[in-house]
C-alpha cells in the first residue's frame, strides 16, 4: 500500500507532467509553426501549483524596472533569477494555504485599495490607470499584484499573530528598559544653560565654573527666569536666544542629557550636569506627544428593544416609542422601564446603566447619537445592528489614560517586533514542509 506522502508526490508529479504536456500541445500545434511559437516551460512545482518560465520572466522584468528607477545596480542574472523564483515559491505556498483557509478578496476590496493609491498620488482612478499605461504597466497585472499582497497580509496576520504571546511582564519589562523609555518618550522643547570651564583643565577653573553653576541653579530654584539667566551667564550657542534649543525627539537628545531628560516633566530643570566643556543645566520648556493621553469618557444608560420571531423590527420600534413616551410623561422612570423591557441583559438589571466607557467602545450609530446628545436628555430612537435604542447621557469626564496608553503602545511595539521574528520562522517552516521541485 502506498503511503500518503508517496501518493501526494505522485499526484504532484502527475500535475507537473500534465501541465507540461498541455503547454507543449499549445506551444507546438504543428511542426511548421514551431519556430514561430516560443516554448514556455515549468520552472517550479509547488505543492498543487506550478510556476511557469513566462511568469518568472515577467516578475524579473518588473523588479529590474523598479531597481533601475531607484538607480540600484542589478545583481548577476543567475542570482536574480534564483532569488525571484524563491520568492515566488514562498508566495505560491502561502496563496494555496490562504485558499484552503477560505481567505477570499472580492473586487470591492481591490477597487478600494486602488482608489486609495490613486488618492495618495493626487489622481482619479481613471487618471491613475492612464498613468500606468504611460509607464507601460498593466492595470490587470497591478490588480493581481494587489490581490496577492492583500491575501498574503491577511494570511500572515491570521497565522503568525496566533503564534505570538505577550505577557504583562513583557510589557512591564519593556516600559522599564532604556529602549522602551526612548520609543515611548514625547518630543521635548529644551532650554539650556552652559557654564563653561573654558579650555583649561586647571582644577581652580573647574571649581569656579561649578560654583557659578550652583549659583545659577539656586536662582532658578528661587524663581528666577530661565531665559534671563541663560542670556546673563550661559556660554552656549543659543545663550542670546534665552538658551532655547528648540524641539528635540528623545532619540535625538545628546547622550549627556538623555537619562536626565527622560525622567523630567514640563517646567522641571536639572541640577548642574558635569561634562568636559563645563556644567549644563537643562529645562523642559514644553512637551508634546509621548504617553500623555487624556480622553473624554461618557457615562450613559440605554434601553434596547430587539426584533425576534414574534416581534418584527417595526413592532420593536413601536414598543420603544411607547416606552419613550411613558418616560417623558413621567409615568415611569427610565430605570424601571429598562429593568422591565430592555433586551440588553447585561445592563437591564442596573436600570440600563453602561457605566463609564471610552470612545470607540460602542458601535458607530450609538457613538454618533451619544456624542451629539446633551447630558440629562433622552435621545430620539435610533437603530443599530442589535435593534432599536434610546439612551441618556448621565455625565462626561476627562480621564487620564496615560498608563493604559503606554501599555498598549508597548504591547503594539512588542507585537510588531515578535511578528517580524516569528514571520521568518513561520515562512521557513512552510518552505520545509512543502513539496517544491525547482527546474531552473
Amino acid at each position: 500500500m502506498l503511503s500518503m506522502t508517496t501518493i501526494k508526490q505522485l499526484t504532484q508529479t502527475s500535475i507537473a507532467i500534465f501541465g507540461a504536456l498541455v503547454i507543449s500541445s499549445i506551444a507546438y500545434p504543428t511542426i511548421a509553426g514551431a519556430d514561430a511559437t516560443p516554448l514556455d516551460r515549468i520552472v517550479a512545482v509547488v505543492d498543487d501549483s506550478i510556476i511557469m518560465d513566462s511568469e518568472l520572466t515577467e516578475r524579473i522584468d518588473t523588479i529590474k524596472s523598479q531597481l533601475k528607477k531607484q538607480n540600484t545596480a542589478l545583481p548577476p542574472e543567475d542570482t536574480m533569477k534564483a532569488q525571484v523564483l524563491e520568492r515566488m515559491v514562498l508566495e505560491s505556498i502561502q496563496i494555496q494555504l490562504a485558499e484552503r483557509g477560505g481567505i477570499r478578496l472580492n473586487d470591492n476590496d481591490i477597487n478600494n485599495t486602488i482608489r486609495n493609491i490613486a488618492r495618495q498620488n493626487n489622481m482619479t482612478p481613471e487618471g491613475f490607470r492612464n498613468a500606468l499605461a504611460e509607464e507601460g504597466l498593466s492595470y490587470k497585472a497591478l490588480r493581481e499584484q494587489i490581490r496577492r499582497e492583500m491575501t498574503l497580509t491577511q494570511l500572515r496576520q491570521r497565522r503568525v499573530s496566533n503564534r505570538i504571546e505577550i505577557t504583562d511582564q513583557d510589557v512591564d519589562n519593556f516600559l522599564a528598559s532604556d529602549l522602551g523609555k526612548t520609543n515611548l518618550a514625547p518630543d521635548y522643547h529644551l532650554g539650556h544653560i552652559l557654564i563653561s570651564a573654558g579650555q583649561s583643565t586647571n582644577q581652580q577653573a573647574l571649581t569656579l565654573a561649578e560654583e557659578k553653576a550652583d549659583m545659577v541653579y539656586r536662582q532658578l530654584k528661587s524663581g528666577a527666569k530661565f531665559a534671563q539667566l541663560a542670556v546673563a551667564y550661559s556660554g552656549g550657542q543659543k545663550a542670546l536666544e534665552g538658551g532655547d534649543l528648540g524641539w528635540r525627539k528623545a532619540a535625538q537628545l545628546p547622550t549627556l542629557f538623555a537619562d536626565t531628560v527622560l525622567d523630567m516633566k514640563k517646567g522641571d530643570f536639572s541640577e548642574p550636569i558635569k561634562s568636559p566643556s563645563g556644567f549644563h543645566i537643562i529645562k523642559i520648556l514644553d512637551v508634546r506627544g509621548g504617553s500623555e493621553h487624556l480622553i473624554t469618557q461618557t457615562k450613559a444608560r440605554h434601553i434596547l428593544i430587539k426584533p425576534n420571531k414574534i416581534r418584527s423590527l417595526i413592532d420593536a420600534k413601536k414598543q420603544l416609542e411607547e416606552i419613550r413616551a411613558t418616560i417623558i410623561a413621567g409615568k415611569e422612570s427610565f430605570e424601571t422601564m429598562a429593568k422591565t423591557y430592555s433586551d440588553d441583559s447585561g445592563s437591564a438589571l442596573d436600570g440600563g446603566e453602561l457605566g463609564w466607557f471610552s470612545p470607540g467602545t460602542m458601535v458607530k450609530e450609538f457613538e454618533t447619537t451619544m456624542t451629539d446628545l446633551e447630558e440629562k436628555t433622552l435621545s430620539q430612537l435610533f437603530q443599530t445592528k442589535f435593534g432599536w435604542h434610546i439612551l441618556e447621557v448621565l455625565g462626561r469626564r476627562n480621564q487620564d489614560m496615560s498608563e493604559e496608553f503606554r501599555a498598549n503602545r508597548a504591547r503594539q511595539m512588542l507585537h510588531k517586533r515578535k511578528f517580524d521574528e516569528e514571520l521568518v520562522t513561520w515562512l521557513r517552516e512552510l518552505r520545509q514542509n512543502a513539496y517544491v521541485d525547482l527546474r531552473l
